[in-house]
């Protein structure tokens, strides 16, 4: 299985925010994940299209992690044509998930569903997306610890999926927490603070991708 680690831009310093990602690039890195908030699905604000826009030239894929109400009504559109391409969407945002997956794809984005720690599994058994996000801190903010109970629920996800979905998990991934997540069935890991929060981003994103694929 090949692992994936997609640095978190959240925890990046934002005014050299390009220097930045073109730092993990030249590791290795092929995906950068943006987080964005709206200040109602979870507390705080964060970024817009106009982020995407700046880094669709990089040559990543750029993975966006709406953590936002009700992402179909504009969010979804934005974010596609802002060079979105991966779009993920919260389970507890929307009523009409189905209906926001198919919109995603409409823009020819990858379409990601994710669920928060207490969110049960059984939406997965609903819906097919293209990526199953499992949320191992409650969103919204960076650096927060690894919920250690993750990793059983990272397995179950696994079982429902079957093996041609992403699994991905956001939330504390570290050197210390990698193997664990790849274990349990990831194949895509999140890491922001432990990447960008480092003196040494090129350092941080190798020490936990060999953490994630050295698991002996």
């Amino acid at each position: 299985m090949t692992v994936e680690i997609a640095p978190s831009i959240l925890a990046a310093d934002f005014g050299a925010l390009r220097d930045q990602v073109g730092l993990v690039k030249g590791a290795g890195a092929s995906i950068i994940h943006v987080d964005v908030m709206d200040g109602q699905f979870v507390p705080p604000l964060s970024m817009g299209p106009q982020v995407c826009e700046a880094l669709r030239d990089l040559g990543l894929h750029l993975e966006v992690h709406l953590m936002v109400d009700r992402p179909e009504t504009i969010q979804v559109e934005s974010f596609a044509k802002a060079g979105a391409g991966t779009i993920i969407i919260h389970a507890e945002a929307t009523p009409a998930v189905d209906y926001a997956l198919d919109l995603i794809r409409s823009h020819g984005c990858h379409a990601g569903l994710a669920v928060n720690p207490a969110t049960p599994l059984a939406i997965y058994e609903e819906v097919s997306p293209d990526l199953a996000l499992c949320m191992t801190v409650n969103p919204g903010w960076g650096g927060q610890s690894f919920i250690p109970s993750s990793v059983a629920k990272i397995e179950r996800l696994r079982a429902i999926v079957g093996p041609d979905v992403v699994v991905e998990v956001d939330g504390g991934v570290d050197v210390a927490t990698a193997a664990s997540c790849v274990a349990a069935g990831a194949d895509r890991l999140v890491a922001g603070s432990a990447i960008f929060g480092e003196d040494d981003p090129v350092r941080a994103f190798n020490n936990i991708l060999h953490a994630a694929t050295n698991r002996n």
